[in-house]
């Protein structure tokens, strides 16, 4: 069974009323056929089969030299049919050609040319000599590339870690405050995404000032309220820097999964919490049994969005911790490294690489690729479950 275009049915209703005045006898078993499918306006446009053509009327349909003939198989309104769907993939393929010409030229292309200077050494970002695989040997051999790779892997694995516990925990916490219609949610929903919406380097300068050990706003709050022993130099302390540059993120990001959650709060069908809140259920039996599973394909999407954006994380560390990841790398997260190594330098030669360079935006690559392909897969599985 196949849909009709409008202009088809169009052109078979005139082809049904030029039967009827033709005066053939020959065509009276299939145009009684005809008439039965579509003449009849109930079996037109209203009903489950609206809009629907049988295949074996399109075989009865058709008019040879001016005559209708039950023997001639409808090949004229088949190949409007077929002119139809033909048309229908072109305009697709107008519509996704400009995303796809995009895609190609700056992901793609740029992707493959990474791989591909990956296998190369040179001065900046001129391949001179082919090497194979010494680049990657190098980084993952070499003293000097190796401890510096690994300490920015764990600090990214951690900068994900907080993310992922504390980010989008309160960005759930948030979307249910906000789907429960407090008093004020309109005002709570743009405080808590107005940071997003702040340029990051800004971000970075303004928590620089708050959090400065001498006259920073943070350290001036705790010692009024004579805590002074907790007012530390946060980001000349190895030990909470990375810390505290990651709730810094966390506080400009957290309204975009907030948004997310809330979406898909207000999808959930008010029956279902109703139906439950009559059975007796509490308001946390009906947010873990009823609303919390329905949220996990959106708490799925969150974590991948997540884990790519840390992974890529670059910015927020660079405003406010520079280029190396100060104090003593311990803020250095994978995007600073790869900056360091391909573009800026890295100590004590200060003279960019683009091989090892090119080698670790393709590891990065792999580390987004096995994530998220691993996401795909579990998905997949729970969805046949």
């Amino acid at each position: 069974m196949v849909r009709a275009s409008p202009e088809l049915q169009v052109a078979l209703t005139s082809l049904i009323a030029r039967a009827s005045l033709s005066g053939q006898a020959g065509m009276a078993p299939w145009r009684s056929r005809v008439n039965l499918i579509f003449q009849a306006p109930h079996r037109i446009g209203s009903g489950a089969h609206s809009g629907v053509l049988h295949t074996d009327a399109l075989e009865i349909v058709t008019e040879h030299r001016g005559a209708m003939t039950p023997s001639t198989v409808g090949s004229g309104a088949q190949g409007a049919l077929q002119r139809y769907k033909m048309q229908r993939k072109l305009i697709w393929l107008l519509f996704l050609a400009p995303a796809l010409l995009i895609y190609v030229r700056f992901m793609a292309l740029p992707l493959f040319n990474s791989l591909a200077l990956s296998f190369f050494q040179g001065t900046g970002l001129t391949p001179e000599r082919f090497v194979g695989f010494e680049n990657y040997i190098q980084l993952f051999t070499n003293p000097i590339w190796r401890d510096r790779f690994f300490n920015a892997l764990g600090n990214t694995a951690v900068f994900f870690a907080i993310h992922m516990l504390v980010q989008n925990t309160l960005g759930l916490l948030f979307a249910v405050l906000l789907a429960s219609g407090i008093k004020g949610h309109g005002l709570l929903r743009t405080v808590i995404f107005l940071p997003a919406t702040l340029s990051v380097l800004i971000i970075g300068f303004l928590w620089r000032l708050i959090l400065n050990p001498q006259w920073g706003a943070v350290n001036q709050f705790l010692k009024a309220v004579g805590l002074d022993q907790f007012a530390l130099p946060w980001l000349g302390d190895p030990t909470w820097a990375l810390i505290v540059v990651s709730l810094v993120s966390v506080w400009q990001w957290v309204g975009l999964p907030t948004m997310f959650f809330l979406a898909g709060l207000l999808t959930i069908s008010d029956e279902l919490t109703e139906a439950a809140r009559v059975d007796g259920a509490s308001s946390w039996q009906i947010f873990w049994h009823i609303k919390f599973p329905l949220l996990l394909p959106v708490i799925g999407i969150v974590a991948v969005l997540t884990f790519v954006g840390n992974v890529n994380a670059f910015d927020i560390v660079y405003a406010m911790a520079g280029a190396r990841g100060e104090p003593a790398y311990s803020t250095d997260l994978l995007g600073t490294f790869f900056y360091r190594t391909a573009i800026a330098g890295e100590h004590p030669v200060a003279i960019p690489n683009m091989g090892i360079g090119a080698a670790v935006a393709t590891v990065m690559f792999l580390i987004l690729l096995v994530g998220v392909t691993a996401w795909l897969v579990t998905t997949q599985r729970n969805s046949e479950v």
